[in-house]
């Protein structure tokens, strides 16, 4: 065992090794500050110049505390690391050392092994009950969890993109300590563990910045969230970057998902960011770590990702690719689905090939402004692809997923060219299993809040023709019921029982073949181009790392594709694998269909042209 891990922050409250601890305040719209310790007197903080207010305090780990901006107003530390009473409480010193790691020298796992899985905390049971399901994930094949936002926010329930500590997880889920063991088992367990924060935004309730830091943000600049965080200053830029710090470093997750960046007012930052983490990583591990570095980023800037450079992001999320697969499986084409209506399998083709479906083209939704840069340069790995995901399972108005609005075959097919692709796969809890159960927006809002965001929540959806009228609205779930909670969370004993074994066995089979033949040869992979075949018809070719050439030919349509013209020389171009070694097929008949220049309704076969006894395991 180990002595833990800390990140001397610059800010909030620090021990220090005299006993005491170093409390610092950025309030730069107050005069004076005042620091209020449960069961001892209030104690005048010194000003230390540019709006910062110091002190140190005779006090130790456990103990409460505020700071009194003014007369009437004492709120907590913005910096806080445990909110034991809510956003509205007290915060309390936390010793980060004091948790003993198990596993203090595990560096992590390459990016290019990542099978990612995403996870709501909250309904899982908390971070004690996340740990208990690693033990069947790893089996499964996962290689990396990734949390949903564990930030402090109001309530005991929350989507987590309403936080208003960045540095508290939630103390609903359990204490700081349970959150380390949840990492440290996971690396036990051969795991990688990633979370998802939110720079973009506070949420509505429990942000007390503006009463004493109002040049936090930019009142010019407007989001859906209100004013904008200011990142051209540079307390606020330091604010983040040592989050994002706290949680590598001090919580040794393995990697951190930016949500949506392009909410971000200087994108700038993002990079100066990333630079600094990684030069802090390579410091601690002598170069040895893996940390991973992930993107949400509407405007498809492909500038940020990991090229040549090795300070950059490693991937994006491929909402392009998520979008047109679900246009494919389902056949919406409302809101943004209305984007990928047209030509959707050469978009499909675009999206395997080169990344972004968007790269510098006009898009509808969008006013038709241009969308995107050209990513064609990027490895497959640079893309992280997945077919369903909390916004994208959340934000519809009844929480649907694929496994009640997509025909199962195809979804087997699509799920199929997910898994054995070169772009890195995350799947959503219960998807493995083909879950039912709806996955929905819930909150712990109150008063007229809870009645803003419930009211909110129906308009968002006035614009879809099955909720035209206030009583079909009306029957979207409120946010703030305990039943919307309840009926998200997800019933992992499913996975026992027909016939959502048979789909988890399906998973694990693929997972297995990724493992065996793609993952040891996606470092350095490149596509050598994909085609469209089809309405909903496409192949697709990559060059793996050691040369071996992968093909997957994707149908999801509801009718083969026969062969004609030039369709034979087409299956056979680039990499020549439809001569090679068939490693899956979706359904029986697929492969010798594909060979014989006809691609089946609903289905995926994937070749590839060098035997897999010449292949190695990865590390696990």
């Amino acid at each position: 065992m180990s002595a833990g891990f800390a990140q001397a922050l610059p800010f909030g409250a620090r021990l220090l090794e005299d006993g005491r601890c170093r409390f610092r305040l950025w309030a730069p719209a107050k005069k004076s500050v005042t620091l209020e310790i449960e069961g001892m007197r209030p104690q005048t903080m010194r000003p230390a110049g540019a709006g910062w207010f110091e002190i140190d305090a005779d006090c130790g780990a456990g103990a409460r505390y505020k700071y009194r901006v003014d007369a009437e107003l004492a709120v907590p530390d913005p910096a806080s690391r445990l909110q034991p009473d809510d956003v509205h409480g007290a915060s309390v010193v936390v010793d980060p050392r004091a948790y003993r790691w198990q596993h203090p020298q595990w560096l992590g796992r390459p990016w290019a092994e990542a099978v990612i899985y995403e996870l709501h905390v909250g309904v899982c049971g908390g971070y004690a009950g996340v740990a208990a399901r690693l033990p069947a994930l790893a089996e499964l094949g996962i290689t990396a969890i990734e949390l949903m936002p564990i930030a402090d926010f109001p309530g005991i329930r929350n989507w987590g993109y309403d936080g208003v500590m960045p540095f508290a997880p939630d103390a609903a889920y359990g204490t700081p300590d349970q959150l380390k063991a949840l990492i440290d088992t996971a690396h036990g367990l051969g795991l990688m563990i990633y979370l998802d924060v939110v720079y973009n935004h506070f949420g509505p309730d429990g942000n007390y910045l503006n009463a004493y830091a109002p040049q936090f943000f930019d009142e010019a600049l407007h989001t859906p969230w209100g004013a904008a965080i200011d990142f051209h200053k540079s307390e606020v830029r330091e604010y983040f970057t040592q989050n994002a710090l706290y949680w590598l470093m001090e919580y040794r997750f393995d990697g951190l998902r930016f949500d949506a960046v392009h909410a971000i007012c200087d994108s700038d930052w993002l990079d100066e960011m990333a630079e600094i983490v990684r030069a802090a990583v390579a410091a601690e591990s002598q170069g040895r770590r893996h940390v991973h570095l992930v993107l949400e980023n509407e405007r498809n800037a492909a500038g940020h990702l990991q090229g040549a450079a090795a300070d950059k992001f490693n991937a994006q999320w491929n909402d392009d690719g998520h979008n047109v697969l679900h246009v494919l499986l389902t056949g919406e084409t409302e809101s943004y689905y209305a984007n990928y209506a047209e030509a959707p399998a050469a978009k499909l083709a675009r999206v395997l090939a080169e990344g972004f479906a968007y790269q510098g083209e006009p898009m509808p939704s969008h006013g038709d402004k241009p969308r995107g840069t050209r990513s064609a340069h990027l490895p497959p790995s640079a893309f992280v692809l997945f077919l369903q995901n909390h916004d994208q399972i959340g934000n519809r108005a009844l929480g649907e997923r694929l496994s009640v609005l997509a025909d199962p075959q195809a979804l087997r097919a699509a799920v199929a060219l997910q898994l054995l692709c070169p772009q890195i796969p995350l799947l959503f809890m219960g998807e493995e299993w083909g879950s039912c159960a709806p996955f929905l927006f819930f909150t712990d809002f109150h008063d007229e809040l809870a009645d803003a965001v419930r009211e909110g929540r129906r308009k968002e959806f006035a614009a879809f023709a099955a909720f035209a009228n206030a009583a079909s609205r009306a029957k979207i779930p409120d946010p703030n019921a305990q039943r919307t909670f309840t009926d998200s969370q997800v019933d992992a004993s499913e996975a026992l029982r027909a016939p959502h074994a048979a789909v988890q066995a399906e998973y694990q089979k693929l997972l297995a073949l990724r493992r065996r033949y793609i993952a040891p040869r996606i470092a350095g992979a490149s596509s050598a181009g994909a085609r469209v075949v089809g309405d909903a018809a496409v192949i697709a070719h990559w060059r793996l790392a050691d040369g071996a050439g992968l093909s997957i030919a994707i149908n999801l349509a509801d009718e083969p594709i026969n062969s004609s013209g030039d369709f034979n020389a087409d299956i056979n171009a680039g990499t020549g694998a439809f001569g090679a070694e068939l490693i899956y097929e979706s359904l029986a008949g697929a492969a010798a269909a594909a060979r014989a220049g006809q691609l089946l309704a609903r289905s995926t076969a994937v070749f590839i042209d060098e035997p897999a006894a010449q292949l190695t395991e990865p590390s696990a």
